[in-house]
């Protein structure tokens, strides 16, 4: 999986949109909020592992080499997992998902995105 491929994997969740609020890094959002940070370079993906740093530390258990916690956010639950190593693509894209269900969780129920 490459990050084009997982660029529109996040797009085709209902009310994504591609943001770039720091210039070169590509954030995918719904509603206001993040939910998958793609960075400038498409090698990784910052994702919302869950509400601490239980869920989230399995990934680092799991895969030591491509899995790591997230800069400034990494206590929250969020992690960066590298693209095109030992994380297989399904895995990745579960990730993606979760963290798409953690974060429209956390949007009032009024803009909360439509289920397609």
């Amino acid at each position: 999986m490459d990050g084009d491929e997982l660029l529109q994997h996040c797009l085709a969740k209902p009310g994504a949109w591609q943001d770039e609020p720091w210039e070169g890094d590509v954030v995918v959002k719904v509603g206001p909020k993040i939910f998958a940070f793609l960075g400038s370079t498409g090698s990784t993906v910052g994702v919302k592992c869950g509400k601490g740093r239980d869920l989230a530390d399995e990934w680092l258990t799991r895969y030591p080499e491509d899995a790591s916690a997230s800069a400034y956010i990494g206590r929250h639950g969020w992690n960066t997992l590298r693209l095109r190593g030992a994380i297989p693509a399904d895995e990745i894209r579960e990730a993606v998902d979760a963290s798409y269900d953690a974060v429209v969780a956390t949007l009032p129920k009024k803009d909360r995105p439509a289920a397609e």
